[in-house]
């Protein structure tokens, strides 16, 4: 019996065109949920777009159009680079949508009616980039920090979930469950956050004549709720909340998301609204990094962005996913610069694999009549080549489980470079010269060997890199398969087969402009 796994990114928001942080993301994800469908799960993979708030509504009066345009163009831009990028989402969910207004309204009912909800009057400050209030003590210096915007003193009357009366359930939660938050040490981030001073209730709602674009409230049609209130039930709503379908997914195995929104929001606000919903918790939070760009944060107030479509177009998804894989250790911050593209572009992708598989193919047609010979040699070089493969294949699952994607990929690389290494020592080009039946038996030999240590190598960077993955197996005639089982044993069950025409996969175009 298959296991269910229930995976979703965070949802992007409707104030901007995709970046290459909405893009790590999205590839982050769905390498985790191709790898899990290979070992047999059933799984489950939601993004969204987060389409409420009070920057919608200015953008939208800025630009005289209804909020739901904006949102429309936005969601459009956004399921387009989940096609480009070859994302395999199972679901996209939008915050306009009726089914997931529906479950907002529900789960407000419901904490109203048990008395977690209560109307307050509030004066304080409040930043209108981050829409939340905000108190002196986040000042530095005596400012607001950069990251707050525009921060206005405001006074008027909103509803309060008790969030407060949890703070010490959830943090013996988040002590006794090491493993909820990875890597681990952002578990520590968010235990000082809980543990240096006392929670604040939380501010559900904003008053109609400020903010019209939301989900109204459903015991007072006079507010609209706030932002993470609606934005992070989109989880729930996915999971089928209110249908037999919520059984199936929920909990959530992992909610992927960016280090700058688990504290407050996925580590303090969700948990707790769950438990007072007496919903169980997710199991587990993958925390990635930031990507820099000579050590500072990539951010549109910068200008110092990377358009994905811009990469994607010019040399392709799989390309572009092999990348920010291979240079991002999941959790920690990494440097992007087109430098550093081009040189895994040319170095891993178009010499090592590129050149190896049009290699195979060229010397296939000239001295194997495009078939994949029978092995009758088994020396040192063969030996080796093998002894290789089983230390490399024998760690990949284990990388992949722990989410080691690149050193998974390092590992899979040195696997191809050992491949090139083997067909220099082999030199098949000089034994084609040869009459010597010895010879000729290591010559084809030697292609068989190419071809099934090539069809090894990419079976674990399918999840990665699932088109060229398909077109090496395709182009040395191995079939296509859905689960894991049997795949990485060395076996000669390529023999006999064709191999296709000689072919470049990773063509060298212009270096990208800047």
């Amino acid at each position: 019996m298959s296991k269910k796994f229930y995976i979703t990114t965070a949802i992007d928001y409707a104030n901007g065109s995709p970046h290459l942080g909405h893009a790590y993301e999205k590839v982050l994800t769905d390498i985790v949920a191709r790898f899990r469908r290979m070992m047999g799960d059933e799984v489950k993979f939601l993004t969204g777009l987060d389409e409420h708030g009070q920057k919608v509504q200015m953008s939208a009066q800025k630009q005289g159009v209804a909020p739901i345009e904006i949102c429309d163009r936005l969601a459009g831009e956004f399921q387009g680079l989940c096609q480009r990028l070859e994302i395999s989402n199972d679901d996209y969910i939008r915050t306009t949508q009726a089914r997931h207004k529906a479950v907002v309204q529900e789960i407000l009912q419901k904490l109203y009616d048990k008395g977690e909800i209560y109307k307050s009057d509030y004066n304080g400050f409040y930043s209108v980039r981050q829409e939340q209030f905000v108190t002196e003590k986040e000042k530095v210096d005596g400012k607001w920090p950069e990251i707050y915007g525009d921060v206005v003193e405001v006074t008027e009357t909103n509803y309060f979930f008790k969030l407060a009366q949890y703070q010490d359930w959830l943090i013996e939660t988040i002590e006794k469950n090491e493993s909820m938050i990875y890597p681990r040490f952002r578990s520590a981030d968010v235990l000082q956050f809980l543990k240096k001073e006392d929670l604040n209730d939380l501010c559900i709602s904003r008053p109609k004549e400020r903010l019209e674009w939301g989900i109204e409230l459903p015991f007072d049609t006079g507010f609209v709720t706030y932002v993470w209130f609606d934005a992070l039930t989109n989880y729930i709503t996915g999971a089928g909340y209110g249908t037999d379908e919520f059984e199936k997914h929920w909990p959530a195995d992992y909610h992927v998301i960016g280090k700058d929104i688990l504290v407050p929001p996925h580590a303090v606000y969700w948990p707790i609204m769950l438990k007072a919903l007496d919903i169980e918790l997710p199991k587990h939070f993958l925390v990635h990094g930031w990507w820099l760009s000579s050590g500072a944060k990539m951010s549109k107030s910068t200008g110092d962005v990377v358009n994905p479509l811009d990469l994607i177009e010019q040399f392709g998804a799989d390309a572009f996913r092999y990348f920010v894989t291979r240079e991002m250790n999941v959790g920690q911050d990494s440097e992007f610069s087109l430098e550093l593209f081009m040189s895994r572009y040319n170095s891993d992708l178009a010499n090592d694999l590129g050149n190896l598989v049009s290699r195979l193919l060229n010397m296939g047609g000239r001295y194997t009549e495009g078939k994949v010979p029978a092995v009758s040699v088994d020396e040192t070089p063969e030996q080796e080549l093998r002894k290789l493969w089983s230390e490399i294949g024998g760690e990949l699952v284990d990388l992949y489980e722990n989410f080691q994607f690149h050193k998974a990929l390092d590992r899979i690389f040195t696997f191809i470079s050992g491949i090139n290494k083997y067909a220099e020592t082999r030199a098949p080009w000089k034994l084609a010269k040869s009459e010597d039946p010895a010879d000729r038996a290591k010559l084809e030999t030697s292609l068989a060997y190419m071809a099934e240590a090539l069809r090894l190598g990419v079976v674990l960077l399918t999840p990665v890199m699932p088109a060229i993955s398909s077109k090496v197996r395709q182009l040395i005639g191995a079939e296509d398969f859905a689960m894991l089982d049997g795949q990485l044993e060395w076996g000669t069950t390529l023999e006999g087969k064709s191999l296709g025409e000689k072919t470049i996969l990773f063509p060298r175009p212009e270096r990208p402009k800047a």
